[in-house]
This record gives structure tokens, C-alpha cells and sequence, in this order.
């Protein structure tokens, strides 16, 4: 039987546009992601740099870019939240039937594009749905390490069986379900999170 429901965020709930940061990268030289980038952004999402280091060293590798650009670059991913979504959480977090937690892989800039968008009203309607709120900067780990899966399991008292993830990177359910958490990889375009309901 499903107690505990965690969710993740971007494409999830809130739109994104995976490709629109190396496209504008590509304009200051930006081709591929290297060891060097790639170690880059997945220390800045387990907040093991600040913003400002984080743009100061993509800065040092793509020098024809401002730090602004490059600011402006790295949000273009972030797109918008639809109603719909925000109001089918809030009917589910009042239906009181599960115990909800959020999980996302995610950097401070990147949170700080969602809630301008948003807006802090928007924003804090949806943390508030949730009585766990994760974002891999502020936790220092990262999907799909299991790492990640243990401690919101230790930390919230939940038993796997017992839980159901739901995510849109099958390398991040393979690894939830590797630990006996029950899982839906959710595909982008042809589903989606307000049919949850159907997946339980």
C-alpha cells in the first residue's frame, strides 16, 4: 500500500526547456559538456560552490561571455508553471490520503529564476503542499545517488514499499527502484502529473 508519494520538480510540475542553455551557451563558444563542466554543475546542484564561484569558473571557461549572459543563459531553462498542476497538488495535499515530499535536483539560481517567474505567493502555495521540501543544493546530494533516496527515507521514517516516486529521468527511477521504492518514470509531452491518480 502507498503512504508517501515524493515528486520531483522540473518537468514535473514546472516546465523546462532542456536544450534552450547550450543553445544560448553556444553562442559565447560553449560545444559540448566536458568532464571539467560537468563535475562543474553537479557540485554547484550539491551547493558545493556558491553561485558566484559557479559563474565566475564557467566564466574562466567561456571567457566571451559576461557574467550576466551567462546568468541569463543558465535560467533559460526554466519556463512556466502551469495552474492546473499547482491546483492538483494542493486538492491531493488536502485530501490528507498521503504523505507528500518533494525531491529535485536543483541549483539557487536556477530556485531564484522559478520563484520571479512564479512569483513568492505561487511558490509558497506549492512548498506548502509538501511536508518535505528537498533541493539537492541545500542537502549537498544529488539524483541518482542513493544516497539521496536513504536519507529521505531515514530522515521521514518511510519504508520503500511504502513509498512512490515519481520522476521524468528513467537514470533516476532505475535508482529508486533499485532500493524497492515503487516508481513512475513520467514521459514529458505524453503524460502528465495531474494523472497521477491512474499510476497508484
Amino acid at each position: 500500500m502507498i503512504k508517501n508519494i515524493i515528486f520531483d520538480f522540473g518537468d514535473i510540475f514546472i516546465n523546462l526547456d532542456k536544450t534552450a542553455t547550450a543553445l544560448e551557451l553556444s553562442k559565447f563558444g560553449f560545444k559540448e559538456i566536458t568532464d571539467e563542466l560537468d563535475k562543474l554543475m553537479k557540485d554547484y546542484e550539491k551547493g558545493l560552490i556558491s553561485s558566484t564561484d559557479f559563474i565566475s569558473t564557467t566564466n574562466l571557461i567561456l571567457p566571451k561571455a559576461t557574467p550576466k549572459e551567462l546568468r541569463a543563459a543558465w535560467n533559460k531553462i526554466i519556463l512556466d508553471f502551469p495552474e492546473e498542476r499547482l491546483l492538483f497538488i494542493e486538492s491531493l495535499a488536502n485530501e490528507n490520503n498521503y504523505r507528500l515530499f518533494l525531491l529535485s535536483n536543483t541549483n539557487e539560481l536556477h530556485i531564484e529564476q522559478v520563484i520571479k517567474n512564479m512569483g513568492i505567493k505561487r511558490y509558497t502555495r506549492f512548498q506548502n503542499c509538501f511536508e518535505k521540501f528537498y533541493l539537492s543544493h541545500e542537502i549537498n546530494l544529488r539524483k541518482p545517488d542513493a544516497s539521496i533516496y536513504q536519507f529521505v527515507l531515514k530522515e521521514n521514517n518511510l519504508k520503500a514499499e511504502e513509498s512512490f516516486f515519481i520522476d521524468d529521468t528513467k537514470e533516476n527511477t532505475d535508482a529508486a527502484e533499485l532500493l524497492g521504492i515503487k516508481n513512475w518514470n513520467l514521459q514529458v509531452g505524453k503524460e502528465d502529473i495531474i494523472n497521477l491518480k491512474s499510476k497508484l
